[in-house]
């Protein structure tokens, strides 16, 4: 009778510490380039490089390497919003239309990550806290409504305009609203949205 088979020991790419990172950073490029139902764990090794085994040393389900992809983007969308806030004029509904254009561009430029971030299962599933990394993104837009609308519950008001922004975002993607108002550009459409959740004045 032959001897068992001995198991095989990890290969030294996929021991490696950086691995985790490097499944991360494939699944990102793959999110980019061929959309969220591209996700699987078995591509994604591939794209890395590693068996398809692998993933599972940091990633016990699929849900927790598409969770660690969507805090990527989360935290991309939180570095530009915080650039775009710096260089954005003092007063408050100016700086709420600057954030709000860079919610836009990014969920026009980014797709896949874009509604890899808002699927309710990542977001429910607490993996790797998203929320706290989403939840001071939406923060600093109510405390921007807020300083521009203080009469009013700011939170609601915000999660009002941010659904507005969602479902502009969304639309305009599809070209359902370039086709409705003519419009070849999201601008006017955003500052209509701007004026009907914020009102028309400054909020200095």
């Amino acid at each position: 009778m032959s001897e068992p088979s001995p198991i095989s020991e990890p290969s030294s790419n996929e021991s490696d510490p950086g691995l985790r990172s490097r499944l991360v950073d494939a699944g990102v490029a793959l999110l980019a380039t061929e959309g969220v139902r591209a996700l699987g764990l078995r591509e994604i090794a591939r794209r890395a490089g590693v068996s398809h085994g692998a993933p599972r040393r940091y990633f016990p389900t699929h849900l927790e390497l598409l969770s660690a992809i969507a805090r990527r983007g989360f935290e991309q969308l939180g570095v530009s919003v915080g650039v775009t806030l710096d260089s954005a004029d003092a007063d408050p509904r100016e700086r709420t239309a600057a954030l709000a254009r860079t919610y836009l561009r990014f969920a026009l430029e980014n797709p896949g990550m874009y509604e890899l971030m808002f699927r309710h299962d990542i977001l429910e599933s607490g993996h790797l806290e998203l929320r706290d990394t989403s939840l001071p993104l939406f923060g600093v837009l109510v405390e921007l409504v807020g300083r521009v609308r203080p009469e009013t519950d700011a939170r609601r008001a915000a999660g009002a305009l941010w659904a507005n922004l969602h479902g502009l975002a969304q639309l305009w993607r599809w070209g359902s609203l370039q086709l409705a108002t003519g419009d070849v550009d999201f601008e006017p459409l955003l500052q209509t949205c701007l004026t009907a959740h914020l009102g028309s004045g400054s909020g200095r």
